[in-house]
């Protein structure tokens, strides 16, 4: 097996996976690392190493809320449960799973940017163990990257000492950074430098769609999966920090730091840095993205917000896979009276008001009936006006997925991120009660991303020989989702009469 691989710093030593068939390489410096003058500054070449880097363990995660802290909170129970994983400033390392034993093998290359809202997350989360994707011969790497403060601040003292460099979006830029060392590397772990598909989920997938239409990503990667990354859903991938609102709020911070400049700022520890911007007060209600840092359009990085490349085609022309849960983010009308509900039906959808009202039970229903009636997945129509936009501009068509398996232990039902355990086969991992079903849907799920990474084309043989359900592409005249519930399989009953009509009435309005 490929236990050992020299990289353009050194040589690294990696460690047999559950299934000693796999090499993991964890904790590989792919930048320098991002603190003192380098804080707030676009990553940086990692420097080289004398003799073997043992990589045989996750490098420390970005500065964050700690995992785990709060016992109570959903996601502690569900992943993040280790409230003494190693956090640091100093986070700049990837990770590499390999099924090669030559490095010659030419395989494809899937690298995952993990979500948590550009304000947590990290790669060392158990759900996302890379044994199981790399089985089915892809070599797997994620990418760790700032987030928060530290991955999204801007401020003029930036502005004026970048140049004609990037002065804001770090996080972004380190996961260009990361796509790019794999493109220069990867080829010694077995890997296909010509055969790059990146994927993420949530924020993760925010990402993925900003590398899809940045110039800055052209040409890093062949293919992008877009897990419940919002599509056109509003104030998701539009309405993005003017660099001018950013740079105030980052001005602002300073003076709330107690400081006059971005050089003293870099000065003051990283975990101080951290809890001051918890503590720093914002209005969120006025951002179209409740965080106080996000992606900026900085000019460079992103041009514009990513909805108006799609709209004009400068997109990045790369294969796309994409979808959501169908438990995630339910846009429910906020109204306590039933004046109210036809007050917000009115702003919402205008003259098709009364149809909308008609659909939600109105005059007959009472009010809590007609909310529920009326409420709809604001990603899930976000990707379908995606994709129909896609191929109306000639575009190849996407492979658009629903997910809605039962999911057991609880009634959290397909809540944001249920897919992960699903997408890298990992169930065996979570606290859940899953059984054969869950790991029939988990074994196809992971199949059909890999296969996708392989050609572009997510069909292909199951594990016994046998073709699993064919996927159809979103195209005209099968506007039609996989379905991904206790089995898989082409969607032929449709999205439902609300959200046909919401669909309709909003793909109207681009």
């Amino acid at each position: 097996m490929l236990r050992k691989v020299t990289v353009e710093t050194g040589v690294v030593e990696g460690i047999p996976a559950a299934d000693p068939r796999i090499t993991a390489f964890k904790g590989i410096p792919f930048a320098a690392p991002p603190v003192g003058d380098l804080r707030w500054r676009a990553p940086q070449p990692a420097k080289p190493w004398d003799g073997v880097l043992r990589a045989d363990h996750f490098g420390p995660i970005a500065m964050q809320e700690v995992p785990g802290e709060n016992p109570e909170a959903f996601y502690s129970k569900e992943w993040h449960v280790d409230p003494q994983i190693p956090m640091s400033e100093d986070c700049l390392q990837l990770n590499v799973w390999t099924p090669a034993k030559t490095g010659k093998e030419n395989l494809p290359v899937m690298v995952w940017i993990y979500g948590g809202g550009l304000q947590c997350g990290y790669p060392a989360e158990m759900e996302f163990d890379g044994e199981r994707i790399a089985r089915r011969g892809v070599v797997l790497v994620s990418v760790n990257y700032r987030v928060n403060v530290f991955g999204f601040m801007a401020h003029p003292d930036l502005t004026r000492d970048a140049g004609d460099e990037p002065c804001t979006n770090f996080g972004l830029l380190d996961q260009l950074a990361g796509i790019k060392w794999v493109k220069r590397n990867i080829a010694n772990f077995g890997g296909n430098p010509e055969n790059i598909t990146i994927f993420g989920q949530s924020a993760g997938g925010g990402s993925t769609t900003a590398h899809v239409c940045s110039e800055m990503s052209a040409g890093s990667f062949q293919r992008a999966i877009i897990q419940s990354g919002g599509g056109f859903a509003p104030g998701f991938n539009q309405d993005y920090f003017p660099l001018e609102r950013a740079e105030q709020t980052g001005s602002d911070f300073l003076k709330f730091l107690g400081v006059s400049s971005v050089e003293e700022a870099r000065k003051i520890d990283a975990k101080t840095i951290y809890q001051k911007s918890v503590e720093f007060p914002v209005d969120l209600s006025v951002l179209p993205f409740p965080v106080k840092w996000d992606m900026v359009l900085d000019g460079k990085f992103l041009k514009e917000d990513p909805i108006q490349t799609i709209l004009h085609n400068r997109r990045n022309p790369v294969d796309i896979l994409m979808g959501n849960t169908l438990g995630e983010f339910p846009s429910v009308p906020k109204a306590t009276t039933v004046e109210g509900f036809k007050a917000f039906a009115q702003k919402r959808f205008g003259v098709d008001a009364d149809t909308y009202l008609k659909l939600c039970g109105y005059p007959e229903a009472d009010l809590e009936t007609m909310k529920k009636k009326g409420s709809f997945n604001g990603f899930e129509n976000g990707n379908l006006i995606w994709a129909r936009k896609n191929y109306e501009l000639g575009c190849k068509p996407i492979y658009y997925y629903r997910f809605n398996p039962e999911m057991p232990g609880d009634n959290a039902g397909s809540f944001h991120s249920s897919e992960l355990w699903f997408t890298f086969e990992t169930l065996a991992k979570c606290w859940r009660p899953f059984k054969g079903k869950h790991y029939d849907l988990a074994r196809m799920m992971c199949n059909y991303w890999t296969n996708f990474a392989r050609t572009g084309d997510p069909n292909g043989p199951d594990a016994d020989g046998t073709p699993m359900p064919e996927w159809k592409p979103f195209a005209k005249g099968n506007e039609r989702a996989m379905f991904f519930g206790d089995t898989a399989h082409m969607d032929t009953e449709g999205y439902g009469e609300l959200e046909d009509f919401i669909f309709e009435h909003d793909y109207r309005m681009w």
